[in-house]
């Protein structure tokens, strides 16, 4: 079994690099996201970032929380690059990617995921007005005219 006073450790540094990136970079919010999702990665019963190096764990984490959330898109407040993000923590942007794949294969990470998605990306989200009804995808506002 794994010492749990390392798992928090290396989470409490994790959340210390991104919180500095967030809040030199990005948001409170984006900061809020990371934490969130690094204490999530820690109570996994293998906690990837227990091996390889913490620095690109950490980029891996704001990469991941970006990417879901339009990070990279010039149109969208904040903006960071992938080589704004690789380029603060000092890692390469392929490690980076494939850390993050990892991420977002565990957790299943998607655009407009219900936990790690900003507040604009939660209200922006296209697919918020439906459900499905017997295996219907229908507009809430026409459940009420099917019962």
């Amino acid at each position: 079994m794994v010492d749990k006073e390392l798992i928090n450790l290396k989470s409490e540094k994790l959340i210390e690099m991104t919180s500095g990136f967030c809040q030199e970079c990005l948001d409170e919010e984006y900061q809020g996201l990371c934490e969130k999702l690094i204490r999530k990665i820690a109570r996994k019963r293998n906690v990837p970032f227990l091996s390889g190096r913490i620095d690109i764990w950490a980029a891996a984490i704001v990469y991941v929380i970006g990417s879901i959330n339009f990070l990279f898109d010039q149109s969208f407040e904040p903006y960071a690059s992938a080589a704004d993000i690789c380029g603060y923590f000092g890692v390469s942007k392929s490690t980076t990617g494939q850390k993050a794949s990892v991420i977002r294969k565990m957790f299943r990470l998607e655009y407009w995921n219900k936990d790690f998605s900003t507040k604009r990306m939660a209200e922006d989200n296209p697919l918020a007005n439906f459900v499905m009804v017997d295996g219907f995808i229908v507009s809430k506002e026409n459940v009420s005219e099917l019962f």
